[in-house]
């Protein structure tokens, strides 16, 4: 049996994994630009609503670049974030067990949308102090099947990867989850011994900018608000 050289398992690999690499990051860019678009026309949709119920409430779509854009909805910034890179998921991660992976094991191979929700005060006032929570991960493959890791309904309604493709309809539910979602996670005040002693640096600081610490779940670990809301 004749030996295979390296060079041969190079170019090997080139073809089988480079080149796939590729086309799921060409296949998840053009998802995301998808995602762009719906989220600048739901954002104007939902602006011309929101007037009608209160001129107060700021509905607004910001492109940030190739591979990030923002939607604010009233005190919440919900940023989408579109990693560069490919990735495979561990062997024992669940997706392992379908039928659908152990047919081209190459499936598994997936880009990486993630969602962020912060306090659009938090950028407006320039608290860095602040915290903010990723609230979800969009994987979507060569094949443009996708799901959804995330916070309750973000976690258990899109989670068929073997059916389930990134079509524009399902965009758009994702996003109107992700804001359901972030409109129903609400500013909860820390607890009193987290805030009862304040040095004197930490006051002006805070003068100056409103910078004492703040977050959705201040004081909590984000797996409180799985166990609450799950």
């Amino acid at each position: 049996m004749e030996k295979t050289s390296p060079r041969d398992l190079i170019v090997k690999t080139l073809k089988e994994k480079s080149s796939l690499k590729q086309s799921v990051y060409t296949s998840t860019l053009q998802a995301f630009n998808s995602m762009k678009a719906a989220a600048k026309q739901m954002a104007t949709d939902l602006k011309q609503e929101a007037a009608t119920i209160d001129k107060r409430l700021v509905i607004e779509y910001k492109d940030k670049g190739a591979f990030e854009f923002e939607l604010r909805v009233a005190g919440d910034l919900l940023i989408f974030a579109m990693h560069t890179n490919i990735f495979d998921f561990d062997k024992s991660h669940q997706v392992w067990r379908t039928s659908y992976l152990k047919e081209d094991p190459f499936r598994s191979y997936c880009g990486i949308i993630n969602i962020y929700n912060f306090l659009n005060d938090s950028f407006t006032y320039n608290r860095v102090n602040d915290s903010g929570y990723v609230i979800g991960r969009i994987f979507t493959n060569k094949e443009n099947h996708y799901f959804v890791e995330g916070k309750r309904q973000l976690g258990f309604l899109y989670n068929d990867f073997v059916h389930d493709t990134l079509t524009p309809e399902a965009i758009v539910s994702v996003l109107e989850s992700t804001i359901l979602y972030c409109i129903n996670f609400d500013l909860y005040t820390p607890h009193f011994d987290s805030i009862k002693e304040i040095s004197v640096a930490d006051m002006q600081t805070a003068s100056e900018g409103m910078q004492i610490k703040t977050g959705k779940r201040l004081g909590f670990r984000f797996q409180a608000d799985n166990d609450e809301f799950s």
